[in-house]
């Protein structure tokens, strides 16, 4: 296809546009069954949707058309397909759905399994193959030891073939536990295994009920220890491609060892990647944060629940801790989007636990999360290695959550301390609510002698500073002029010009 653009008939511009190739399609044969399209057809027509929202991550695309034609032509459901998500297509666009007031979401492909409140939802994870053989021999090779204990993880869309792997491992690893994907809130085959041997234990792995001592629950997985074992006496094996999914298990599985197999490749490996080097890593960026004045709080997700809470909980920390904040909500991150802010000293991403790792090593200000950010301006909280990467971990009542401490408890609770980065002397103090200064009975802020807003305004007090600090008004110095016609066409060729 191809798009021009021109100034009065002349082209300037000739840009070529490839069209979605059909080689990565679907055969129309088997869309029923990757796609789970009688499943899905069954969980319209038992909730009776009237309108049915359909997200698929970028590689599922060229299948869209196809599936929701079959979907209409099976339902009396008028289905649509989502765009360009606003943030990342692991998760779910709540939003753009109610856009178009759709009663229920089918979300195809890679997920984060981020619980979602809004509107019904049914998750299709779709099916990659694997080579069961080489996944078993690979753990035989990784796993030497018959009674270690093991827990399976595996990205989403390997989950069909999860329970054939335990059934060809069990019968010589007797410690072996495979994760469960439990999602509260979804309706999916691929959120809750159908069949197999967990069928006789409930929820909790593939453990009796009797032998389960703690149940860990994590990025929509399950799975329970033996009774008397903590995580850190077990190894990890994960089934899937290197990414985001992986690191975000290993970062907070860290006390852990880990193995993986990469279907693609059938390839298994003992994953030898630092954690301690990633971990110091983050610490750096904690040091940021503490020597941080203005905070941007960087809106990443409007679908996972509690995304609210949490930047109310920030805000509320990041102005006990004498910061200033600001709120920014801009779609998905880039450098030059960022870079628009120099008042900003660092950001923290709200954004679902894969998305929240993000390397900000390109952008001019670094980008923390809000784990990182409350150690930060939490004095409560100590680094100890812990990394939490689910933001509703850390709000009041969660497993993460540490009080702040109260500044009437502590008169003392101004404190100074050295720098790690710069060296120099920073203070940090505590207080219950934000220093204002008003005129009495009245609501104005007051000003300096350069006409800037006095101290109580960092963003404000940045602008003074600055040599250059936008146009002036001048208002009744420039004088009065008739409006004259412009230059015509665009940059590249203006008309006059003569470039044709």
């Amino acid at each position: 296809m191809a798009a021009t653009f021109s100034s009065d008939g002349a082209q300037v511009i000739h840009r070529s546009l490839s069209a979605l190739t059909t080689e990565n399609r679907t055969d129309t044969k088997s869309l029923d069954e990757v796609y789970q399209i009688d499943e899905i057809c069954n969980f319209i027509t038992q909730n009776q949707f009237q309108k049915v929202a359909l997200q698929f991550s970028d590689e599922l695309l060229v299948d869209s058309v196809a599936i929701a034609s079959e979907l209409e032509k099976r339902t009396e459901a008028k289905v649509y397909i989502l765009g360009d998500t606003s943030y990342g297509s692991c998760c779910v666009d709540e939003v753009a759905a109610e856009h178009i007031g759709a009663d229920g979401i089918i979300h195809y492909g890679r997920a984060c399994l981020s619980p979602s409140r809004r509107l019904p939802l049914m998750y299709v994870f779709g099916r990659r193959p694997v080579d069961l053989q080489k996944c078993a021999s690979s753990f035989r090779e990784l796993y030497p030891d018959k009674d270690s204990h093991i827990v399976i993880l595996y990205d989403v869309m390997y989950f069909f073939a999860m329970d054939d792997l335990l059934q060809l491992l069990q019968s010589e690893y007797s410690n072996v536990i495979m994760s469960l994907i439990n999602v509260e809130g979804t309706t999916s085959s691929g959120c809750k295994h159908t069949d197999g041997p967990q069928q006789e234990t409930g929820e909790t792995g593939t453990l009796p009920s009797s032998t389960v001592g703690h149940v860990v629950c994590k990025f929509g997985r399950r799975f329970g220890l033996r009774d008397g074992l903590s995580l850190e006496n077990y190894g990890m094996f994960y089934v899937g491609q290197e990414g985001v999914t992986l690191t975000n298990f290993m970062m907070t599985f860290n006390q852990c060892s880990f193995c993986t197999f990469n279907p693609e490749t059938d390839v298994g490996r003992l994953e030898s990647v630092n954690i301690n080097r990633a971990l110091m890593k983050r610490y750096y960026l904690i040091e940021r944060a503490k020597d941080a004045n203005v905070v941007g709080i960087l809106v990443g997700t409007l679908g996972m629940s509690d995304y609210l809470a949490i930047i109310d909980h920030l805000k509320g920390i990041i102005g006990k801790a004498g910061k200033k904040s600001y709120m920014f909500a801009m779609g998905k991150l880039n450098v030059p989007k960022l870079a628009n802010f120099l008042e900003i000293d660092i950001y923290v991403l709200v954004s679902c636990p894969e998305n929240s790792l993000l390397d900000s090593s390109e952008f001019y200000r670094p980008v923390v999360t809000p784990f990182e950010m409350e150690i930060a301006c939490n004095k409560n909280r100590e680094w100890t290695g812990e990394y939490v990467t689910d933001f509703s971990d850390l709000l009041p009542g969660a497993c993460s959550h540490v009080e702040f401490p109260s500044p009437d408890a502590d008169p003392d609770s101004d404190s100074t301390d050295v720098s790690l980065i710069t060296g120099a002397l920073r203070s940090s103090s505590l207080s219950s609510s934000e220093p204002h200064v008003t005129v009495p009975g009245s609501s104005l802020v007051q000003r300096n002698q350069t006409l800037t807003v006095a101290q109580t305004n960092t963003a404000a007090s940045f602008l003074a500073g600055r040599s250059w600090q936008g146009l002036e008004l001048k208002l009744g110095e420039t004088p009065v002029t008739k409006a004259v016609e412009g230059r015509r066409g665009i940059a590249i060729a203006y008309d006059e010009e003569g470039n044709r």
